[in-house]
């Protein structure tokens, strides 16, 4: 069986790329946030402003409306939309979370690959599968 997949990681992810190239070669069609098929350059806060992480917390939430990032938003959501599984690839940060979390509350297959030693969490429960080995993903998506 072939999936849309939505893969939620970090930019700082190392794993990202090679779970992107090996999800494609098994035949999924993948959207990758660091290269949206709009053509835009992914998204990181450092295109709104180098200061980002001197933000108060209003300064944070008038940025969410930034044009930069309302459309990178638009190209995520997008896509989330059309997808119909989810890839969170640990180590990552909120966001990712909140990516797979949205596909879990929508009943989506949502599998949370974890190829390094983390600090545990009990709700990726919530989640379709664990996977520990990118063998093992391509296995739980068959």
């Amino acid at each position: 069986m072939k999936h849309k997949i939505y893969v939620a990681s970090s930019w700082r992810n190392g794993y990202y790329p090679e779970v992107v190239a090996k999800l494609r070669e098994a035949g999924h069609e993948v959207y990758d946030f660091r290269n949206p098929p709009s053509g835009d350059p992914g998204f990181k806060w450092s295109c709104v402003s180098e200061d980002y992480m001197e933000w108060s917390p209003a300064q944070y939430r008038d940025m969410l409306q930034h044009p930069k990032a309302v459309g990178q938003f638009h190209n995520d959501i997008v896509a989330m939309e059309a997808c119909d599984t989810c890839v969170l690839v640990l180590p990552c940060g909120r966001s990712a979370h909140t990516e797979a979390g949205w596909f879990a509350g929508k009943g989506r297959t949502t599998i949370a690959f974890i190829p390094e030693r983390q600090e545990p969490g009990l709700m990726y429960k919530l989640f379709s599968k664990v996977c520990c080995s990118i063998d093992e993903l391509i296995e739980a998506l068959q």
